[in-house]
């Protein structure tokens, strides 16, 4: 007979891919995982992982066991949400995810107050790519992550929550700063600043402008940051422009205010959404999340109709 604590194991195994890992992960010892995922596979005469492999991978019949396993795993929480609910209770651990480029401007806005007004949720943040993201909730070591979409995802349900925009931050001396009318063709020059390989905001800025591969870069050196607060900082110090979106500008010192300019003739937007597996169980702590940042927003940055999306993949 199959049991719950099984599938726990063999998913844990799938995730760490690792005996010793799944093992101190599920806090029991190595010897007593092992025999019980052993007794799972002579029960259902079947091999679920590749022990000859390192490291250790599933076998195809396994792989298929184990993402039923998830599901199960997941309507199981599901089952103790339904209950929680009928109580009214609001409890639980809810694990996120968040990209750099929202972090330091989104999370202060609403972190605080959620805390506050549910204390017997505890939240756990972790700052990480995009790419990270869905491979966390992929295997289920986060519950939700907070990033730009669409992703097109097949396993991942999107729920936005508002529209920022892109916008221009340029040095005091630099052209852009005191022109009046800025069109898209104007960034696409040697003198934009960009973030590393792994930001969808990276993504995003390359698809308004096809300037990449030019070599007369006007530049004193090549650099792609992993912060847009490093972009801007080589922006005031060595010149040029870069972009940034529109939360990024809250809480700036008036004269770094006045280096970020809009778009005369097009308004780009990102689309920030909340993102989750298809069998997510804590519906209830996401949409009450959900609820939280779009109260703590303002109004006018959720309505997706103020601008055109611009979508990184």
């Amino acid at each position: 007979m199959i049991t719950l604590t099984q599938l726990e194991y063999i998913v844990a195994v799938d995730t760490y891919r690792h005996f010793g890992k799944a093992a101190e992960h599920c806090f029991i010892t190595q010897p007593t995982l092992s025999m019980q995922i052993k007794k799972l596979e002579e029960d259902l005469e079947i091999i679920i992982f590749d022990r000859s492999k390192q490291p250790l991978i599933p076998t195809d019949v396994g792989q298929r066991i184990i993402e039923q396993a998830r599901v199960v795993l997941k309507q199981t929480d599901e089952i103790n949400n339904i209950v929680k609910d009928h109580k009214n209770q609001v409890s639980g651990l809810l694990r996120v995810g968040i990209i750099p480029t929202l972090a330091p401007y989104l999370l202060p806005i609403f972190i605080g107050k959620y805390k506050k007004k549910y204390p017997n949720i505890f939240i756990k943040v972790v700052e990480q790519t995009t790419e990270n993201i869905v491979e966390l909730l992929n295997k289920d070591l986060i519950d939700v992550g907070i990033l730009v979409t669409p992703l097109k995802e097949d396993k991942i349900n999107e729920k936005p929550i508002f529209y920022e925009e892109m916008l221009i931050y340029a040095n005091a001396g630099h052209k852009l700063h005191k022109q009046k009318e800025i069109t898209l063709k104007d960034i696409a020059t040697p003198e934009i600043w960009l973030l590393s390989d792994g930001h969808c905001f990276r993504d995003q800025v390359i698809n308004l402008c096809s300037f990449l591969g030019t070599t007369d870069s006007k530049l004193p050196f090549h650099f792609e940051a992993g912060s847009l607060e490093t972009l801007m900082n080589i922006v005031d110090r060595e010149g040029g422009i870069t972009l940034i979106p529109e939360l990024a500008k809250d809480g700036m010192s008036p004269q770094r205010a006045n280096n970020v300019k809009s778009f005369t003739n097009f308004k780009p937007l990102r689309e920030v959404s909340l993102v989750y597996s298809r069998h997510f169980a804590k519906h209830k702590l996401i949409n009450l999340l959900w609820r939280e940042i779009r109260e703590d927003i303002p109004v006018e940055l959720q309505d997706d109709k103020r601008g055109t999306i611009v979508e990184w993949k």
